[in-house]
């Protein structure tokens, strides 16, 4: 009788066990970051709970997000937080897009190699220092980071622009929120703010890493 109690709690367990699976345990190996049962039907969050590869970019995102987090405990003002839940925001606008699914995707891809950029999480190459229009007072600091899709930090006096890199283009082509970076058969060019006129600009030295963080994108 004993016995006959051992094999039934046994196949108790293995019953919860696979109920388990079959609910809760999947959804949190294969979901999105976030409880999907307290989402609205309908809305962005809950098309990423119901695709794969959609909940894989938010699990990515919150792993860089966690990294991201250690680097930022000594920004003041703190900005990280606020700014994430401005992008979640703007993720959530994808709605309005004809083609939501790639509006998210592009949304995530954009945010992990932002954050990636930004808080050296991956490989860079730089700082490279650029003089435009030949005046050494008109100069540009550019650091090359190897994220998905690549992105550049660019700096100029007080300025600090994030770029990322435009398919399709000839060259190296690289477009931040009002600013251009552009590089075509050994010739750099730059824009900096909105309607800025293009510089003309000569890499010339290697200047020391000067640790910048951009605000935004």
């Amino acid at each position: 009788m004993a016995s006959l109690d051992k094999t039934l709690s046994a196949s108790a367990f293995i019953l919860l066990a696979l109920g388990w699976c079959a609910s809760g345990g999947a959804a949190t190996a294969q979901g999105p970051s976030y409880a999907c049962d307290k989402v609205e039907a309908g809305g962005i969050e809950d098309m990423i709970c119901k695709d794969s590869g959609l909940s894989a970019l938010d699990r990515k995102l919150a792993g860089v997000y966690a990294e991201a987090s250690k680097k930022a405990t000594n920004e003041h003002p703190p900005v990280l937080k606020a700014e994430q839940r401005g992008w979640v925001k703007g993720r959530d606008d994808c709605w309005k897009s004809d083609d939501k699914k790639r509006c998210v995707e592009d949304e995530y891809e954009r945010r992990i190699a932002e954050l990636q950029a930004r808080y050296r999480l991956v490989p860079g190459t730089g700082p490279f220092l650029y003089v435009c229009d030949g005046d050494p007072r008109n100069e540009v600091t550019v650091t090359f980071f190897r994220t998905d899709p690549p992105t550049l930090i660019a700096e100029r006096g007080d300025s600090v622009s994030l770029m990322y890199l435009q398919p399709g283009a000839n060259g190296a082509n690289y477009q931040g929120r009002n600013e251009t970076f552009r590089e075509h058969q050994g010739e750099t060019r730059i824009t900096w703010g909105y309607e800025a006129p293009e510089m003309r600009c000569k890499k010339t030295t290697t200047p020391p890493d000067k640790g910048a963080s951009v605000q935004g994108s």
